[in-house]
This record gives structure tokens, sequence and C-alpha cells, in this order.
């Protein structure tokens, strides 16, 4: 299994040294901006329903649910991320002990 770790961590190193190879006009270019701050939107949102809405290759409803919906209503309050975090653990944890959801 090491031998998976260092290979992935050596591929790692790989890319982001090449990453300085870029021309700089390339990175500046708008559509180039565009296109990596849509691709990180996307991942992180895949990200988040991946953890909030699956248990190993189950899709499940649980407390993380209403976590996440305290956390985006506290996001869009522009709370500040630490409050974020204490909101949506506090919410899951009402959850749990409602029993509302497992």
């Amino acid at each position: 299994m090491w031998g998976w770790v260092i290979a992935a961590s050596l591929a790692c190193l790989a890319t982001k040294l090449a990453g300085f190879l870029v021309p700089r006009r390339l990175l500046d270019d708008e559509r180039t901006v565009m296109t990596m701050a849509g691709m990180t939107v996307g991942v992180l949102a895949g990200l988040i329903g991946i953890s909030t809405f699956t248990t190993g290759r189950e899709i499940v409803v649980d407390a993380r649910l209403a976590a996440l919906i305290v956390a985006v209503i506290a996001l869009r309050l522009r709370a500040p991320f630490l409050l974020v975090v204490v909101l949506g653990a506090a919410a899951a944890a009402l959850a749990r002990l409602l029993g509302i959801a497992g």
C-alpha cells in the first residue's frame, strides 16, 4: 500500500512542478480564470454531495443534511466561518437528539 501512496505523492509533486512551466499569459487569460473557478465550484459541490448523502455505497438522508442546510443559511447571512461550523455541528447534534435523522 505504501508504494501506491508514494507513487501518488510523486505524481502530485510532478503535476505541481509542471504548473510552473505554463506561460503566465495563459494563466492570466480570462477564459482560463473562469474555467478554473468553475471547476473548483464543481469539484467542491461534488465532494459536498458525496459526503452529505452517501454512506459506503448507499444514499442516505440523515443529520448531515440538517447540518448542511443550517450551514448554507449561515453562509448566506455572511456568518464567520467558525460560527458556520459550530451551527452546522449543533444542527446535526440536535437532529440526532430529536431522532429526526439517524
